[in-house]
């Protein structure tokens, strides 16, 4: 077993203990919280969450496990580290992984840049995959590493969507309870047929729900559970919550899940998630213009606002580089008054620095304005075509860079049609971000 850390020594941020803290420090740290998260207590306890990765993916049909399969070039699993290690109060996290896949893993952990990552060597089957982390985690356990939690938290691995509220939910109600699970409404009626095939009798739809995942229990609770539980158990079982009832006889409180929760099972799921993904990175767009001349990029910022939602404008360097820190990945970028890329070697160059694109691709979207009565078209083409090369070498960085021309000045509906005709363009580059057309330089 391999119990050592990766990723960093520790949270990125203070943890999530109140206890040692007396008066005004109580205080101000209670105040930087959520009201959410400040009422809920939880934040007296350490948390800890284990993630069972050592599945084959068998119902994916593919040769790579689920959890390694890309969405937008980058592993599965690491959108699902991302989720809990957005939430400061996890101390750590324990990923029970195949001996095979361990220095694959290891990989992920390095060029994404987890932090307080564990890895411990999956079992054969789920249960015993979780009873490794868990033991990981346990006091008893020689040469560990890691403390034991009060509360820990057991997810998937291909669950990516996890939101904070949903886990602060289960873990409260663990700490009051013993254990706690989210659940969803069933789908589709469940039925039980005979061995011979026909229908023997089904559920009544209403009263049933589907068990999710995040699951969270008192640690104590869950791991003598796992101590004391059947070989039949560990084999065969798929319900954690089920272990704390049989043999803790813990009652868990069940809580009501998002509709994300879902789980990425078969390979359409890969495709739904691309989207969620590239829906959730496409919120927030950001224009940066030429402040020497912003009236035709004031126009198309305009047209912009009917297709795309959240926009900000920036005219300046220190604001570009406050919403590049708030992770923006996607960027229009006007260039008015020069024929070449001087605003958007600015913005690449601040991009590249920031290292904002590890995670996830950046769109960057050069803008130019062809005036056809003084440059001749050729001329300007011909130094607009440099945008390959540049594009070339932003893919490294996993920026995407487009290019778009634009006819000005034009009569007045003319130019409309322009700005709308591109503003659809910038907004389909955006959503799809499509790496196969970067470097193009699209005309409207």
């Amino acid at each position: 077993m391999e119990s050592g850390r990766l990723g960093g020594s520790g949270p990125a941020e203070p943890g999530p203990r109140l206890r040692g803290l007396r008066g005004t420090d109580q205080a101000v740290w209670a105040s930087s919280l959520s009201e959410a998260e400040a009422g809920a207590g939880c934040f007296a306890l350490a948390v800890a969450a284990v993630l069972p990765a050592g599945g084959s993916g068998e119902r994916m049909g593919v040769p790579t496990p689920k959890q390694f399969c890309p969405i937008l070039e980058r592993p599965l699993i690491s959108y699902t580290l991302q989720a809990l290690e957005r939430v400061c109060w996890i101390k750590d996290i324990v990923v029970a992984v195949t001996g095979e896949n361990m220095e694959a893993m290891k990989g992920i952990i390095q060029r994404y840049q987890h932090k307080r990552i564990s890895l411990v060597e999956a079992g054969v089957t789920r249960h015993r995959s979780i009873f490794n982390g868990l033991k990981a985690l346990a006091e008893d356990q020689p040469n560990s590493r890691l403390s034991k939690p009060e509360v820990v938290i057991i997810h998937d691995a291909v669950r990516p969507f996890v939101e904070e509220d949903v886990l602060l939910k289960v873990v409260t109600a663990a700490q009051e309870y013993g254990a706690s699970g989210a659940i969803r409404p069933l789908v589709s009626t469940v039925i039980s047929p005979s061995t011979e095939g026909y229908l023997e009798h089904s559920l009544e739809r209403a009263r049933h729900r589907a068990s999710e995942m995040p699951q969270a229990f008192l640690f104590d609770v869950i791991y003598e559970a796992y101590r004391q539980c059947s070989d039949h158990d560990l084999e065969f079982g798929t319900e954690c919550l089920h272990l704390a009832l049989k043999y803790c006889h813990i009652k868990a409180k069940l809580v009501e899940g998002s509709p994300d929760l879902w789980k990425v099972t078969y390979k359409r799921d890969l495709y739904a998630a691309e989207s969620i993904i590239k829906e959730r990175i496409s919120q927030q767009i950001c224009v940066v213009m030429d402040t020497k001349d912003e009236h035709v990029g004031c126009r198309l910022e305009e047209t912009l606002k009917n297709e795309l939602n959240h926009m900000k404008k920036v005219t300046s360097g220190r604001d570009l580089q406050q919403i590049i820190l708030e992770q923006c990945y996607s960027f229009v970028c006007v260039n008015v008054m020069t024929s070449d890329f001087e605003e958007t070697h600015k913005l690449l160059n601040m991009l590249e620095e920031s290292n904002i694109s590890i995670l996830y691709p950046v769109v960057v979207i050069s803008v130019h304005f062809l005036d056809y009565k003084s440059v001749p078209f050729g001329q300007k083409m011909e130094n607009l075509m440099h945008i390959r090369e540049f594009a070339k070498e932003m893919k490294k960085r996993n920026i995407l860079l487009y290019g778009l021309l634009i006819y000005y000045p034009q009569d007045e509906q003319k130019l409309k049609e322009s700005l709308k005709q591109g503003a659809t363009i910038i907004a389909a580059l955006i959503k799809e971000r499509n790496s196969g057309l970067i470097g193009q330089l699209l005309v409207a």
